[in-house]
């Protein structure tokens, strides 16, 4: 056997050349394994600050308190000189501006303040910020084929995922590195024929209870890259005033 026939062997052996390729789920715990390494994610219980920068207008800071085991959700947001806090625990709604619970129809209405959009706000930060694990939940439907895709000027891994009615209705492409299977891209479709919908580019990385979460996520439109806006994590609250 010569060396050059053990080389390519062991190159076989070890990597994805040679014709060798994963499954999506595969590919899906391969990353899981690196964002959640211990398996937190599904008792997690821990806060962070998420600071929106949004062109023409002022940064909110948002706190988020999420503990899935005790199926509790809590958003304070500030913005300007307003601070809205938005709770859901155990299916029981509670809501404050600038720290009162007496609230008239007209602040009802302009802050959103209502079960149903603090319901939507608990499902937002929880499947964004529970990436790339929640594309385990139930509904969620992985396509059966990994794509080859280059994305601004890299090679990624992608999995296509769509889910099932009662879930939800958009198409969703997640990019993972090929060396590390970190998620660094996720883009969504309303009506992928329309290239309507956004991409978000995740970049650097802030652990939060054993979570290697993004840092920032920057949005654009699929259809002209229009910038949107950045979103960046961090574990202690920053100053915005």
């Amino acid at each position: 056997m010569t060396k050059a026939f053990l080389l390519l062997f062991w190159v076989c052996g070890t990597t994805l050349l040679c014709g060798q390729k994963l499954s999506p789920n595969q590919v899906l715990n391969k990353s899981i394994a690196y964002h959640d390494p211990n398996g937190n994610w599904v008792d997690f219980k821990g806060q962070f600050f998420i600071t929106m920068n949004t062109p023409n207008s002022s940064d909110r800071l948002s706190e988020i308190t999420i503990d899935l085991p005790q199926q509790y959700f809590k958003l304070v947001a500030k913005k300007d000189n307003i601070i809205t806090e938005q709770i859901i625990n155990k299916g029981i709604c509670k809501f404050l501006l600038n720290g009162s619970e007496t609230l008239s129809e007209d602040e009802i209405s302009k802050h959103r303040l209502t079960c149903e959009r603090t319901q939507t706000m608990r499902n937002y930060y929880t499947y964004l910020y529970g990436l790339p694990m929640k594309l385990k939940d139930q509904g969620t439907l992985l396509d059966r084929k990994v794509y080859r895709k280059t994305f601004k000027g890299k090679i990624y891994d992608v999995l296509k995922v769509t889910y099932e009615e009662a879930v939800g209705n958009d198409t969703w492409y997640f990019y993972f590195d090929p060396a590390t299977y970190a998620l660094e891209v996720y883009q969504f479709y309303h009506d992928e024929e329309k290239n309507d919908g956004e991409y978000i580019i995740l970049s650097g990385l802030e652990e939060i209870n054993g979570i290697k979460m993004p840092k920032i996520r920057a949005w654009y439109y699929n259809k002209d890259d229009k910038y949107l806006g950045t979103d960046t994590l961090a574990k202690s609250a920053p100053n915005i005033d």
